[in-house]
């Protein structure tokens, strides 16, 4: 993985673990619950899109090398595990 991608993931991930100690102070303040559920709502977003972005360099790095390797199936087939887990 590239180091520009590899720190843009970690940028989304420690964002995401701001927010969710953000989270957890306003539930122990006993905020309001819609604004509790719209911040974990933003806290899933941050961690779908590091976690395509995850996916997305997976697909052009180790994918891409162990089919010219010869041995791309098994990367395909923990992809299509990976999607059938987002699809639930």
């Amino acid at each position: 993985m590239k180091d520009k991608d590899r720190a843009e993931i970690l940028n989304l991930l420690k964002t995401s673990k701001g927010q969710i100690e953000g989270v957890i102070k306003m539930v122990e303040e006993d905020r309001y619950c819609v604004d509790i559920s719209k911040q974990i709502l933003a806290v899933q977003a941050l961690l779908r899109k590091s976690n395509l972005k995850n996916l997305d360099q997976h697909i052009k790095n180790c994918v891409k090398q162990a089919f010219s390797e010869g041995h791309g199936d098994e990367k395909v087939e923990e992809i299509i595990q990976i999607l059938d887990k987002y699809t639930r």
